[in-house]
């Protein structure tokens, strides 16, 4: 959002990393962005950086678009980068598959999370457990996330044909 090209080096975090696969326009990303923002926070306390990552065709989906990305971000107040995975190179490297799509990494750059936020989808659930937040402090406390995880639920990435 603010014009700098971003590596991994870049956001990594001294205990561990979350890519996130998000758009703008997703119902499922709509409906967990503020709570996605507070965690992100948190885990940035601990050691964990994050990114977001846009992968979507912005020809089709023009709402996903670099401009109502930077609005998206300042409306939800963003303290991690967000950007655009103009080629969708990334999201097919990582094998992304929705949005909201997360991917947990130790410092070593081992993959330890392939989950969700929490049991939420398009509305909160008091109370519910906060996966994501649990699973990544687990990682920056041992290195190794948890065994048992429940993939994330949300719109399919709108690839280019």
């Amino acid at each position: 959002m603010d014009g700098k090209l971003y590596t991994l080096d870049d956001v990594r975090g001294t205990k561990g990393t979350l890519v996130v696969f998000i758009c703008n326009h997703c119902p499922y990303v709509r409906a967990v962005i503020r709570r996605l923002v507070e965690e992100a926070n948190a885990l940035k306390a601990i050691g964990i950086g994050t990114i977001a990552i846009m992968p979507n065709d912005t020809q089709s989906y023009p709402q996903d678009s670099f401009e109502n990305m930077k609005k998206f971000a300042q409306e939800h107040a963003f303290t991690f980068p967000y950007v655009i995975d103009e080629t969708q190179e990334v999201a097919r490297a990582y094998d992304a598959q929705c949005t909201p799509d997360f991917f947990g990494f130790n410092a070593d750059d081992e993959l330890q999370y392939r989950g969700r936020l929490d049991a939420s989808r398009m509305s909160i659930m008091p109370g519910a457990r906060r996966e994501l937040f649990e699973a990544m402090t687990q990682v920056a406390q041992t290195g190794r996330g948890p065994l048992e995880q429940t993939a994330s639920m949300g719109c399919s990435i709108k690839w280019r044909h």
